[in-house]
């Protein structure tokens, strides 16, 4: 009895140590989206006194329409839609109106503004119901923005908003807008991705939610679409993406990742930093194009596989969008960097104007975000340190690497690790001195849980959201890319779900084979089964299930496939489930079985937008294909009979369709014989 009491004592006290640990890292600055409290305060005191330049911008910022308690609301409704346009205007607009009113309310102090900012804000979260269209990523990603960061002003100044009507506003954020953008855009160009992040971004900082924050904060900084830090600001010059395809585009994308990182700052985290100030990199370069000058340039395929352009595009150059103050203030004032043709930008702006088009860009950046100069970094170290953020994790067999945004004013880390979620965990290293650190203790096929903590002179910070990764892939998984001259890819496995970075290469069929292959040993029969995490990166993506007699690529095998089949327009394939054979080793590997094209919420506008469940069952030589759009109700794709051997390869296949990119592929709720993953998704 008294083992027993024992037992349920130390349970309770791990529980509530875990639940202690995760809430410490859910505490958020309010208000902290586009603009702090320490913002708010500026503006006022600088227009109640005149100042310049900020009360020329804020001039500029009362005559806008939408700057008025008396603008008459266009909404709301219950869908809004972009492409095909279905009140995109009215809700923008709108957007606008709240955010320029909740502005104006605490620059004023006239609760008039305060009021018309919460009538519009409490329309819209009780109608709306729906985005849609082939654009609604972009539609959920630009004028909710500016939905968000109203109501973030609004609940933290006083500003006389209810309880129930702020609870209402959290919910549509998370049920309405959060579930269009909560996976980017990794099929289009990087500036789809760019609005998705910062929305994302803001609903975690509004809704108090971290896990929501940390996923877009990852994607920022890792993620495997275009709008990645590092895929959207392709190299040390600071070329963007989108440099090739017109110069609005490259001034919108980029400016809403600045966006992002000012979201960040606000809660402690020196995104603007991160990669060695990536982004200044890609201002400099691109303002300088646009004043102008002439910048290198390299023909480069995004990673979609759609996307090259062979020179730099001259395509409304030197039209500046009101983008620029903010990055100038941040690296020059803030900072004391130098950011010369920003600058210049800047000042030709200034003061800056509306963020047109529509909702693209806040805009009027001279009010907003023009300070004195300051020694941004001396000032944070004053106060104990934000807990780290994004902490990537990179395992193999002999180490595992680490990497995360450092805290503004951390000056060390601690690592801490566990071989369970939530932990305990075990520090491994102390005063670790940049964000970034190797662990060299792990045990191959092991998967560890990190956190990391910051401190300086003040303190330490709490423990950052954790991350979790195996040191090489879990036993008996192995992994191999296959095929002559394919680009290497990779897997990884988080605990939760597995990451096959898909090979670049043609396909999976033909006489031979290319795709990045995760695999377990399968002796005689047996059940292999994973849901798909969307999504994909490129509409030539094959992915799924495979059994194989070896790693040959003409080897024999029997495939259970998600395959796009284009007819005429490349975005706009119709994805299948097909069941692929090759009888023998060499022969043409034909497609035995397929599905119709799979309909909503699987796929949407020819993008495979939901999860979707495969699986392969091998009796004797009969060997099934069954697919599912819930994991509980199965359809048979087709049997086939084959000659295969008793000793086969059984696991995950991709390949990008593209012979010189690869592209990102995760499944969870993976069963394979001899194995069983942990069947929730993180």
């Amino acid at each position: 009895m008294n083992l027993l009491k024992h037992l349920l004592l130390f349970f309770f006290f791990w529980v509530t140590s875990v639940a202690s640990l995760r809430a410490q890292s859910q505490s958020f600055t309010h208000p902290g989206i586009l603009h702090s409290q320490e913002d708010l305060d500026r503006m006022k005191k600088a227009v109640a006194q005149k100042q310049e330049p900020i009360y020329s911008g804020f001039e500029v910022f009362r005559q806008n329409p939408v700057s008025q308690y008396t603008y008459q609301m266009q909404g709301p409704m219950e869908m809004v839609g972009r492409n095909p346009t279905v009140g995109q205007g009215a809700y923008d607009t709108d957007a606008n109106a709240a955010h320029h009113n909740a502005l104006m309310w605490y620059i004023t102090g006239e609760k008039s503004y305060a009021e018309k900012a919460i009538a519009i804000v409490n329309a819209w979260s009780s109608t709306l119901k729906s985005i849609t269209g082939r654009d609604a990523v972009l539609m959920a990603g630009l004028g909710p923005f500016k939905m968000v960061n109203a109501a973030e002003i609004l609940r933290y100044t006083n500003s006389g908003w209810s309880d129930a009507d702020i609870r209402q506003t959290e919910k549509h954020f998370k049920e309405v807008i959060y579930p269009v953008i909560k996976d980017f855009a990794p099929f289009a160009n990087g500036n789809w991705d760019a609005a998705a992040i910062k929305t994302v971004m803001a609903i975690g900082v509004f809704c108090n939610d971290r896990e929501i924050f940390e996923r877009a904060l990852r994607y920022y900084v890792n993620g495997h679409g275009n709008g990645r830090l590092t895929n959207y600001i392709i190299n040390e010059e600071g070329q963007i993406q989108e440099s090739g395809r017109d110069q609005p585009h490259t001034q919108l994308g980029v400016a809403m990742l600045a966006e992002c990182s000012e979201i960040a700052w606000h809660q402690g985290l020196d995104l603007y930093s991160y990669t060695d100030n990536r982004l200044l990199k890609g201002f400099e370069y691109m303002a300088k194009f646009n004043l102008g000058n002439e910048v290198p340039y390299a023909p480069a395929l995004d990673r979609t596989g759609k996307y090259i352009h062979p020179e730099i595009s001259q395509k409304e150059r030197g039209n500046l969008r009101a983008v620029y103050e903010h990055v100038y203030n941040h690296y020059v004032n803030r900072m004391g960097m130098d950011a010369p043709y920003t600058q210049q930008a800047a000042e030709k702006l200034r003061p800056e104007g509306p963020g047109r088009p529509g909702a693209d860009h806040p805009g009027y950046g001279t009010l907003f975000f023009t300070r004195p100069a300051e020694d941004a970094v001396k000032k944070a170290s004053a106060v104990v340190p934000a807990a780290p953020g994004a902490i990537v994790a990179k395992g193999s067999p002999q180490h595992i690497s680490l990497t995360w945004v450092a805290p503004i004013g951390a000056n060390s880390y601690t690592v801490k690790r566990a071989t369970r979620s939530g932990g305990p965990f075990t520090v491994i290293a102390k005063n670790v001195a940049a964000p970034a650190y190797t662990d060299k203790t792990v045990k191959a096929g092991t998967v560890y849980y990190y956190t990391v903590t910051a401190s300086n002179a003040k303190g330490e910070s709490p423990n950052a959201y954790e991350t979790g990764i195996s040191a090489g892939l879990p036993s008996p998984w192995k992994h191999q890319s296959i095929g002559e001259g394919v680009v290497a890819g990779w897997t990884e496995y988080n605990g939760s779900k597995f990451t096959v970075e898909g090979a670049g290469g043609k396909a999976i069929g033909g006489t031979s084979d290319e795709l990045q292959f995760a695999y377990v040993p399968l002796k005689g029969d047996g059940v292999l089964t994973a849901q798909y995490v969307p999504q994909v990166s490129s509409q030539y993506t094959q992915l799924g299930l495979m059994l194989r007699d070896d790693l040959n690529p003409q080897a024999a095998q029997v495939s259970l496939l998600l395959v796009p089949v284009h007819k005429t327009q490349k975005e706009e394939p119709g994805w299948q489930v097909q069941l692929i054979t090759r009888d023998k080793a060499g022969a043409e590997a034909t497609v035995h079985a397929a599905s119709l094209n799979l309909p909503e919420p699987t796929v949407t506008h020819f993008r495979l937008t939901g999860p979707y469940w495969l699986k392969l069952e091998r009796k004797g030589r009969t060997i099934t294909g069954y697919s599912s759009a819930d994991g509980e109700n199965w359809t048979a794709v087709g049997t086939v009979h084959t000659p295969l051997k008793k000793n086969l390869m059984a696991g995950l296949a991709a390949v990008s369709g593209l012979p010189t990119v690869t592209t990102t592929v995760q499944f969870d709720h993976v069963v394979a014989p001899g194995w069983k993953s942990v069947s929730t998704t993180r």
